[in-house]
């Protein structure tokens, strides 16, 4: 204001004096729009955001909340299956043997049946192959060869079947009466226990150095075919 008043004295530095004067005016409403554009871009001055930036949110999180379903137990209804491997080796007072011409009738006695049958309250398990001989014989029958040993694990009650093959068209042919089963010692876990007489099916048959013995096996014509076929 005192820069407008002093523009409007006569004299020789009035002009200058005034011009002067405008220009500080203008200077000043200039500023005052500079400020009054900035206030109306829209923007927010630095504090006004810096504080809201950090008020404290009051609302809780959604994942602070405990999951009931992650701390309730479950129970467990998978149940474990029984393994029959398990099953104690049997033992000869276990078993029942018995012994049947599987020939025709009529036809020289050639091929026998082992049966053994588990009369003992528990399961139990025969290895490998019985230990057979026939009548005076020097050693048990062999094995005969190319079958396989598949322990078999009987419920009581339950059978296991052995071929005896007596003659293989063989030399040194002799009379059989009486014929011995022991179950040996599969794996040689243990001593053998003494073989015991079974009855025999005949008087007696003939017998050589021919004659062979299959593995225990679950089925009566599976006992039996290796011995029939040759």
């Amino acid at each position: 204001m005192n820069a407008v008043a002093r523009g409007n004295r006569k004299g020789p530095g009035g002009l200058r004096t005034y011009v002067v004067g405008a220009g500080a005016v203008a200077a000043v409403l200039t500023a005052a729009a500079c400020g009054s554009s900035a206030a109306s871009d829209g923007s927010k001055p630095s504090e006004v955001t810096t504080s809201t930036s950090t008020t404290p949110s009051t609302t809780p999180s959604s994942s602070a909340t405990p999951s009931s379903s992650a701390t309730t137990p479950t129970k467990s209804t998978t149940t474990k299956p029984i393994d029959d491997s398990g099953a104690e080796l049997c033992v000869m007072a276990d078993l029942k043997f018995t012994v049947t011409d599987y020939d025709a009738p009529g036809e020289p006695v050639r091929h026998l049946m082992l049966v053994a049958t588990n009369k003992s309250a528990k399961k139990c398990t025969v290895h490998s192959y019985p230990v057979v001989t026939l009548g005076d014989a020097k050693q048990p029958a062999p094995v005969k060869a190319g079958e396989e040993d598949e322990p078999l694990v009987l419920a009581p009650g339950d059978k296991a079947y052995a071929g005896v093959l007596a003659t293989g068209g063989h030399m040194d042919t002799y009379t059989v009466k009486f014929v011995t089963v022991g179950l040996g010692s599969p794996g040689g876990e243990t001593e053998p226990e003494p073989p015991v007489k079974v009855k025999m099916p005949v008087t007696s048959f003939q017998a050589d150095d021919g004659q062979r013995i299959t593995y225990w096996s679950g089925t009566e014509g599976l006992a039996m075919r290796p011995v029939t076929s040759s």
